[in-house]
């Protein structure tokens, strides 16, 4: 896939059935996406649909790599799935002139002896199918039904824009004591939790790396505005640590490497960074985690600044008001996860009537749709530690 193609390409929509949370769910996909919903209504399931596409897709994964992280198909598996058991993701990939350039959509379950088994796999390219399994080959070597045709370069020609799509997604929830951690990058490679995230700025070519720096340097400004500079320095055993320069009373200011660096400076740093490194689409959780307001606030404009240049799509979940505060938000940018006896629903916030009637009221976005996804009975909660 040429590069540029892969800029302007995105997740479109995605359909569920059977998929954790999720016993029905569709729902068109924006730019930028801003998952919403109480604890344990599945914002992290939703994203991860998206990761188990990448895993498929790519070098060293596959479908039973793919599920094998996941401990198999009964733990993807809706609790609330009955008469109709199987799995089923239909993402549809395009633009906004052709929305639905590539549909690709996987079907799967298990026999008795849990083995997992592909039930249907099809593509279409602008509406015309070019890929519909089980063929005659697969219905005379069943055994062919164990792997996708996604994940074979072989077998993927027709469709490979697809393929390298998926494997372009990336996953990204730091952990700033991995980032911390002496031996964090030892066996890692590409760590969604920063275990390798230092050796991924070592590795990238040396121009390249520090202009990035210097943009990440530009942006950090606004939450920490003593930083004057960053670099990328290896100590005596190779190790690379990366060093940011801070202005104070002295007049040569003072260097602090990452053991220093506050977990919101370092959770920003990795969210620059990795923001300007690739151009597939970006899943993140609760990005906002320590940091200030002020600078959660900041956080859809530099989005926004990214799909700008790079035409990047970001999907994320968040908790925070602050974050929903930002008046560029669309209501079809934020999707409101809402938990039902028979699984979570997804609704666009633009589909609610009342929403729409609160903003045209004066409320804010936080405001209007928050108090929706505010758990039952959560008063209660300061109650049950009472004898």
């Amino acid at each position: 896939m040429r590069k540029t193609e892969n800029k302007a390409l995105r997740f479109t929509r995605i359909h569920l059935e059977n998929w954790r949370n999720f016993t029905q769910a569709d729902a068109e996909l924006q730019r930028r996406v801003f998952l919403v919903g109480p604890n344990a209504s599945g914002k992290s399931n939703l994203l991860d649909v998206f990761r188990f596409l990448k895993d498929i897709a790519s070098v060293g994964g596959g479908f039973q790599e793919a599920l094998r992280r996941r401990q198999g198909v009964s733990r993807l598996r809706s609790l609330a799935a009955r008469k109709k058991p199987d799995i089923r993701i239909c993402a549809h990939i395009g633009n906004d002139e052709n929305p639905i350039a590539w549909a690709y959509e996987l079907s799967f379950t298990q026999d008795k002896q849990r083995h997992a088994l592909i039930k249907s796999e099809r593509v279409s390219r602008n509406g015309i199918e070019i890929l519909n399994r089980p063929d005659e080959k697969d219905q005379s070597d069943p055994e062919r039904l164990v792997q996708t045709h996604l994940e074979q370069v072989y077998a993927n020609q027709e469709f490979r824009d697809v393929s390298d799509f998926f494997a372009s997604v990336r996953y990204f929830h730091i952990v700033p004591q991995l980032v911390r951690e002496p031996d964090r990058s030892v066996g890692k490679q590409n760590d969604p939790y920063g275990g390798d995230f230092l050796e991924q700025i070592a590795r990238t070519p040396e121009n390249t790396q520090k202009a990035r720096l210097r943009r990440i340097v530009e942006a950090l400004r606004v939450a920490v505005p003593q930083l004057v500079d960053l670099e990328l320095e290896r100590d005596i055993k190779g190790a690379p640590h990366l060093r940011g320069k801070y202005e104070h009373w002295r007049s040569q200011g003072a260097w602090q490497t990452e053991e220093q660096f506050s977990d919101g400076t370092l959770r920003l740093m990795g969210l620059l960074w990795t923001a300007l490194d690739g151009s597939g689409p970006l899943l993140l959780e609760e990005p906002e985690l320590s940091l200030h307001p002020d600078v959660v606030r900041f956080i859809p404009q530099m989005f926004a600044r990214i799909q700008r240049r790079y035409g990047r799509q970001v999907l994320l979940s968040t908790h925070s008001p602050d974050m929903l505060r930002d008046q560029g938000i669309g209501l079809d940018e934020v999707l409101l996860l809402l938990p039902e006896n028979e699984g979570t629903n997804v609704r666009a916030a633009g589909t609610f009537t009342e929403v729409k009637e609160l903003l045209a009221g004066g409320l804010s976005l936080p405001d209007a749709i928050l108090p929706r996804t505010r758990p039952r009975n959560v008063e209660q909660l300061s109650f049950s530690f009472v004898d």
